[in-house]
């Protein structure tokens, strides 16, 4: 019977092509398969305790199946989220819509309506960083919408939070705008890129949640059309964007009307969010 480490050393060299952090996810992978915490894990690797389930849990992420589907788990913003397929596993990048949107309310007691929130992460996170706002959440999906649910009231904000069933704004009851700020992470892979995504990606995440058309924009153009109305003066418009897109996102913000449209990099220098101020 092989060690836990004997076991992680191959394990890590199996999903070394799959993924660039093949050692740090085959610790989770045997961890998940144990139930075991990371100490507990470190301390008992030179024993060779049965491992059931885990060559099963091992192929799913060799077939390129996300590592957070398979723990049902991620981080985001250092808090922790139940994830489930399809639902877009939240990136990095995004903590940076997250940060964006607290920035700008401070401490105002302020109103934020999410677009597209998917596993509910960035409600969450900006609903727990900012106990004196009101957060309104929209997604099309009614399963996804479930799991931001399960997801706030593991981190007790479900009070402040109001889920709706919504096609962007189409589903938002009348009286519940206005907002101080509208933030999303829409869809923006353009056409052309998506058959060059990893299969991680492309064979098993929400493609309506990652495809925006032949230039990425079909779901922005609406988002910056319709948003407005839902705004008060003076309110922030703040979604993310794919690498590139800056110029022309910055041409339909002005477009429609917005005022002082900048852009946020993320650590990769990228212009990745895109922020833009309804005119008084």
């Amino acid at each position: 019977m092989p060690t836990l480490a004997e076991r992680l050393v191959a394990a890590a060299t199996a999903l070394a092509p799959v993924t660039e952090t093949p050692r740090l996810e085959s610790e989770l992978l045997l961890m998940h398969a144990l139930g075991l915490s990371r100490a507990q894990f470190l301390a008992r690797l030179e024993e060779s305790p049965k491992v059931p389930g885990f060559e099963s849990l091992l192929k799913r992420r060799l077939a390129h199946e996300p590592i957070a589907y398979i723990l049902r788990e991620h981080e985001f913003f250092s808090l922790g989220f139940y994830v489930e397929a399809p639902l877009l596993v939240p990136r990095p990048e995004t903590e940076h819509l997250v940060e964006a949107v607290l920035d700008f309310m401070r401490e105002a007691a302020a109103r934020v309506l999410e677009i597209g929130t998917g596993t509910g992460c960035v409600a969450v996170a900006i609903a727990r960083c900012a106990p004196n706002c009101r957060v309104w959440a929209t997604d099309v999906r009614t399963s996804a919408l479930a799991v931001a649910r399960r997801n706030a009231e593991r981190h007790q904000v479900a009070a402040r939070i109001d889920f709706v069933e919504s096609d962007l704004f189409s589903g938002l009851p009348p009286d519940c705008g206005p907002f101080d700020v509208v933030c999303s992470n829409p869809p923006y892979v353009e056409d052309h890129a998506w058959s060059t995504l990893s299969p991680t990606i492309r064979d098993y995440e929400d493609a309506t949640a990652l495809r925006g058309g032949k230039d990425g924009l079909d779901v922005i153009r609406r988002l910056c059309a319709e948003a407005r109305p839902f705004l008060r003066p003076g309110g922030l418009l703040a979604f993310e964007m794919g690498m590139g897109q800056y110029n022309k996102v910055r041409g339909i913000l002005a477009e429609n009307g917005y005022e002082r449209i900048r852009c946020v990099k993320d650590l990769a220098t990228i212009d990745r969010i895109a922020l833009a101020i309804n005119p008084l």
